[in-house]
């Protein structure tokens, strides 16, 4: 009896930890949102995983295909939910939990990225969108500012306006994810896709050699030519041009990014990147049109929270991916950490519209609802893959490229192929 007790003692006490593997972006607040979260029942301990998204999924990969247990909660790109839904990695979300995070509030496009096969796999806690950042004094050299205002200006325009002015346009055409994220926004943008019929799985219908593929083919070639490129174009990354915008001697650069550069250069005590008058100089407008009849499609990304299939205590981090996407959690990312809301309500928070321009807001709003996505496969990470390779390096894309990677695509896909 005497050991019972002590053995019942003991297990009462033991508080389960769950490990919430993030990627890097926000981790201050991200830091404070599992200590908020953390109960009398169970600790949430942060881990962190690498910078870029592929390797990202390699890691997560990995340890899911081992059936671990101790990945309880992870950040997951959203082109990677239907991957790990299709393989079993990820808990289907309960009906009560789903119709939570997935509410009337939450915006189409968030709500998109967390379905596979009509199911909800993971809960939104942020998005994310690029916008085209730009100094308004180069704009207005240029002749470009009204277009960049009215959300009419073309690539071939701004790519223009910076080669007559001594500027530059900072893009992401390294080989890795952010280089994909631009080709399927240039070849959206179009009215085209990359692929489509996604559901077919390997037997998706390949639509990259099109026009709409050719278009997007014309301005990563008009950019590498222009002499506008930046001088790294072909490693470059989303924290390589920052700098150029407002570099020593130069008037600036127009820039597609993220929305955490406003965070970036935004002045504060701890922040001295830009000064104030700097910082005024700074615009910004919507993603740069493919073809000038066809409205722009802003690349949609953001962070989900999913819940691993082999986690040991599924009440628990059901529970805690609720309270770390909630209203609070989206609020603190957005107002912290420059990363938007998934939830339409929390745009309108009093402490978002004091810490952000009324119109920027609104544009980043605007290009979630608008946006568009990546392709949606339980394949993407070949689709991926197989594109980069042939897209890669921009230095080497003509009219010709589209063609060439749809053959390869349906390659990878059929397996007459390897990445």
């Amino acid at each position: 009896m005497l050991a019972a007790s002590t053995l019942s003692a003991c297990s009462s006490s033991d508080k389960p930890t769950l490990n919430w593997y993030i990627n890097p972006d926000g981790q201050d607040t991200l830091n404070a949102l599992a200590e908020r979260c953390s109960t009398d029942e169970y600790d949430i301990a942060i881990q962190l995983l690498p910078t870029g998204a592929t390797d990202q999924r390699t890691q997560l990969a990995r340890r899911l295909a081992a059936n671990d247990s101790t990945t309880d909660l992870m950040s997951l790109d959203p082109v990677f939910v239907p991957e790990f839904a299709n393989a079993g990695w990820l808990l289907e979300l309960p009906e009560e939990v789903a119709s939570a995070v997935v509410d009337d509030d939450v915006l189409a496009g968030p709500t998109d990225t967390v379905t596979w096969d009509d199911k909800i796999y993971a809960a939104p806690q942020w998005a994310n969108t690029q916008v085209l950042w730009y100094r308004t004094s180069l704009a207005e050299a240029a002749g470009i500012d009204d277009a960049l205002q009215e959300g009419t200006a073309t690539w071939e325009q701004v790519i223009d306006a910076a080669a007559q002015n001594d500027a530059t346009v900072g893009v992401q055409a390294d080989r890795y994810e952010a280089y994909m994220v631009w080709i399927n926004a240039l070849i959206q943008g179009a009215g085209g896709d990359i692929v489509s019929d996604t559901e077919a799985g390997v037997d998706a219908q390949v639509d990259i050699d099109s026009e709409a593929g050719r278009a997007a083919a014309a301005v990563i070639q008009q950019l590498a030519d222009s002499g506008a490129a930046q001088s790294d174009l072909s490693v470059s990354r989303e924290g390589t041009s920052l700098g150029a915008m407002f570099g020593p001697g130069s008037p600036g650069e127009f820039m597609t990014n993220w929305t955490f550069v406003y965070k970036n250069y935004e002045p504060s005590d701890t922040n001295t990147v830009v000064d104030a008058e700097q910082f005024e100089d700074l615009s910004w407008a919507r993603y740069p049109r493919t073809v000038a009849d066809e409205e722009s499609k802003p690349p949609v990304g953001g962070i989900n929270i999913g819940v691993g299939a082999y986690t040991e205590n599924p009440e628990f981090a059901l529970e805690a991916a609720q309270c770390v996407t909630d209203e609070d959690a989206q609020r603190d990312l957005a107002v912290n950490e420059g990363l938007m809301p998934a939830r339409a309500s929390v745009y309108d928070d009093p402490a978002l519209t004091e810490a952000y321009d009324a119109s920027l807001l609104e544009l980043f709003r605007e290009s979630v609802e608008e946006g568009g996505p990546r392709p949606k496969s339980a394949f993407y990470n070949q689709i991926s893959g197989a594109v980069q390779s042939v897209w890669h390096s921009p230095f080497d894309v003509n009219q010709d490229t589209p063609a060439e990677s749809a053959q390869f695509l349906e390659d990878v896909l059929q397996g007459r192929a390897l990445l």
